[in-house]
């Protein structure tokens, strides 16, 4: 369903500032796949999942989606296969429409646009049953203007706003990391359920290495723009957080002191 072959990119290149944020970068990833990528901070996750998403593209290597060639397209034109949900809640929404306009808005990604109602009874329908499936009460509050949810409901109605047209590739970039941890938790638990639910191929960035082994079937880790490690879901099931640390420890033969705090 996705493929990541060659991926290299460079920022700045030829001046003082010259980073290299991605190197040969090879992942494939099965239609369901759901994959947890960890690293410290720098380690070229967000550039990975910027990448895939159309926001940047690579100096060298392709992307494919679905057996299709989309390294050329840009992110809008990309949009179509992809949902994604960011680390600010109070992105990926507008915050000044109602639930009902958000909702309207994601419906429309995939579909062809002409003139007519955005919310009809049909849709509205549709809508509201998705929400109930949240357990929030949303399905209550259309006109509720969505810069007024918390950041909980907020991270949880963009959650179903990426996913409920089912696209190809759902990104999560650090979705729950700005949040408290029992509206974590409720995030957390929402995602493995929607992700199950629609068989969605995923990619999700975290810091949180419990919850990289808590969720997906496979993991890998990043670093200095390569990906040092990879299990698949029969490995994963046996690893614990003081293996991925020892794995790291062993791959850069450094000493785990700082890096513990950022991966932990």
């Amino acid at each position: 369903m996705l493929q990541l072959n060659q991926i290299y990119k460079v920022f700045n290149e030829g001046t003082p500032d010259e980073k290299i944020a991605l190197t040969d970068i090879d992942l494939q990833l099965a239609k369901g796949d759901f994959v947890t990528i960890i690293g410290s901070n720098g380690a070229g996750k967000s550039t990975l999942m910027n990448m895939v998403s159309g926001k940047l593209t690579p100096d060298v290597g392709n992307i494919i989606i679905d057996g299709k060639n989309v390294t050329s397209l840009s992110e809008f034109r990309r949009a179509v296969h992809i949902g994604r949900v960011f680390q600010d809640p109070m992105a990926g929404t507008a915050p000044t429409m109602t639930i009902e306009e958000n909702l309207a808005i994601a419906y429309c990604r995939t579909r062809k646009r002409g003139l007519g109602f955005g919310v009809t009874k049909k849709r509205r329908d549709f809508f509201k049953e998705k929400l109930e499936t949240l357990g929030l009460g949303l399905e209550n509050r259309f006109q509720a203007k969505v810069g007024l949810l918390s950041g909980g409901e907020r991270q949880a109605l963009s959650l179903l706003m990426a996913t409920f047209t089912e696209p190809k590739i759902l990104l999560l970039d650090e979705h729950t990391a700005a949040l408290d941890p029992s509206r974590a938790e409720l995030i957390t638990n929402l995602t493995k359920k929607i992700v199950a639910d629609y068989g969605l191929t995923t990619l999700m960035v975290t810091h949180n290495m419990q919850q990289a082994l808590d969720l997906g079937n496979r993991l890998i880790m990043m670093d200095k723009g390569q990906i040092i490690f990879q299990s698949n879901e029969e490995e994963k099931q046996q690893l614990t957080i003081e293996k991925l640390l020892n794995e790291f420890q062993r791959i850069r033969g450094e000493q785990m002191t700082n890096d513990r705090a950022m991966l932990v």
